[in-house]
């Protein structure tokens, strides 16, 4: 148990840090948007660059890792539209807003941070390959489905494609990925000053990142619906991560340590992107808010229990 509080202990006090300074405004909501922005601009996507072009892949199951994640996304996504209809009654063009608060987890700011604490830079690669993909899949399945509930709206498929693909083009995120694969392929040798830039700001990132968690947390209220909120919850926080070991460990075999990472980002809490898609489409928002809130909290004790189940 103590090595399970070595590893979730420092992660949480971290946030917790950000959230007690943005709560007191020890930290002025300039130095949040800084902190934040210096995160996920600059030092997250210099560690995910740094890894896609050494990551030793080895016998890394790439599709195995992927249909394990997207595969526990698929069956949580089916669940929540169903339990939107017949449990929650409420109408069709709320499902696209509470599916997005119930799959979209905070794998950059929360995902990233436990999976290396946890299995150290081997966890790079992993992470690299499900958050290749993670933003873009989820924001183009939830927007369709938002469009086709809403009959009324003008957008198309095509005009939506558009704008996503507009959108993630200037996500650092994905350009710090896509670098990184086309610099691997080309076969280049990366200098070495290169890459020990890229190691001192990947170091930077994980701490950044959690603070400026910390100091988001401040926004967001654990308000909404009741049986919306606990629904949203426990799809996120019990369901996905149960169905992605289950795919990982007995359907495509991973080997524990893509496992552990599939799972611990199965099981992060929803993440500021489904508040920020609710508040697009005008459906769910407090719902949404309050899983970000309420499932940071949570997620102290459910990770902590997975980790405890994984061993890692």
């Amino acid at each position: 148990m103590f090595a399970i509080l070595s590893i979730v202990a420092p992660v949480f006090g971290l946030i917790l840090l950000g959230y007690v300074f943005g709560r007191l405004a020890w930290l002025s909501p300039v130095a949040e948007q800084g902190v934040s922005e210096f995160a996920f601009r600059l030092a997250i996507p210099a560690l995910l660059m740094k890894t896609v072009v050494t990551a030793e892949l080895g016998n890394l199951s790439i599709a195995g890792v992927w249909l394990s994640f997207y595969g526990a996304i698929a069956t949580t996504y089916v669940v929540s539209v169903i339990g939107t209809h017949l449990i929650l009654r409420r109408p069709p063009q709320d499902a696209a807003s509470i599916a997005m608060s119930s799959i979209f987890g905070n794998a950059v700011m929360l995902g990233i941070p436990i999976s290396l604490t946890t299995f150290g830079p081997a966890a790079a690669a992993p992470l690299a390959l499900v958050l290749s993909v993670h933003a873009p899949s989820l924001w183009l399945a939830t927007t369709l489905h938002a469009r086709i509930a809403d009959r009324g709206a003008n957008a198309g498929a095509g005009d939506i494609l558009a704008t996503l693909i507009r959108d993630l083009g200037q996500n650092p995120i994905i350009i710090g990925i896509l670098i990184g694969g086309l610099w691997r392929f080309s076969g280049v040798p990366v200098p070495d000053v290169v890459l020990k830039m890229l190691g001192l700001l990947a170091q930077a990132g994980v701490p950044a990142a959690l603070v400026a968690l910390g100091l988001s947390l401040v926004r967001f209220e654990i308000k909404g619906q009741v049986p919306t909120l606990s629904m949203i919850v426990a799809l996120k926080l019990l369901l996905m991560p149960f169905v992605a070991f289950t795919l990982g460990r007995y359907v495509f075999g991973l080997d524990p340590l893509p496992l552990g990472v599939v799972a611990i980002l199965a099981a992060v809490p929803t993440g500021a992107n489904a508040f920020i898609f609710a508040t697009k489409n005008g459906r769910a928002i407090n719902s949404a808010s309050g899983a970000v809130a309420l499932g940071t909290v949570l997620s102290a004790l459910t990770v902590s229990l997975l980790l405890a189940f994984i061993k890692p």
